[in-house]
């Protein structure tokens, strides 16, 4: 398992530098004694009411990019405070990130005055994204009643001779990519507009598109 190592201390004084250091060497030790892959060790000076810090950023990068597993901390409070902490743990569980800490030495146990709000967060959340989604679908139809033609943005379909290319809208692909939906979110909603295509259809399609631009950006140079 690759771990990511988490070391935060609030203020720059004697002490806490001290503190910084135990972590560090606990964590290590952790990770050893449970035959972890330790990927980097990240260690800051930061309020943990703050949530923006370079060592979350750096964190979240690594589990995003999907180059680490597993986030290792001394205790709960050492990834924040307050609505921080939530936040952390809210975007990591989405992420399905492991957190190990040495307080509960293993698997860390959420609060069940945490996990209450994690669970109302996340119900939101997706209650959010299912709006979202359904105006992006009611857009779409009613462009489609008034004589859109998604058909005809399509400039790319001599790339796939053969078996008939499944025709739908790219540059609306596009555009929910830049709104942060997921390719079978994008593919849900084709299908609710009468495109019979999956999530591998779209992502291949978009990586195309992708492709194609910068090597008209390329030409443009």
């Amino acid at each position: 398992m690759r771990v990511i190592l988490y070391c935060r201390v609030s203020t720059e004084k004697e002490a806490q530098v001290s503190s910084l250091n135990r972590q560090r060497n606990e964590l290590n030790q952790m990770a050893e004694h449970h035959n972890m892959e330790v990927v980097d060790c990240i260690e800051e000076q930061a309020s943990g009411y703050e949530i923006e810090r370079e060592g979350i950023f750096r964190l979240l990068e690594y589990f995003s990019s999907r180059e680490a597993d597993a986030l290792l901390i001394q205790d709960e409070t050492r990834l924040g405070r307050g609505n921080t902490k939530i936040a952390l743990f809210h975007q990591l569980n989405k992420l399905d990130v492991r957190i190990y800490s040495l307080s509960h030495e293993g698997e860390l146990e959420i609060a069940e005055s945490d996990s209450m709000v994690l669970q109302i967060v996340g119900i939101v959340e997706e209650y959010q994204r299912k709006i979202h989604n359904m105006k992006i679908r009611r857009g779409m139809k009613k462009a489609v009643e008034e004589g859109y033609n998604p058909a005809a943005n399509l400039s790319n379909q001599h790339l796939a001779p053969g078996r008939e290319r499944i025709e739908f809208p790219i540059h609306e692909v596009v555009r929910l990519r830049q709104n942060k939906l997921s390719f079978k979110d994008i593919a849900a909603t084709l299908r609710g507009l009468g495109y019979d295509v999956s999530k591998a259809t779209v992502h291949r399609r978009y990586q195309e598109h992708v492709l194609l631009e910068k090597k008209e950006d390329k030409g443009y140079d």
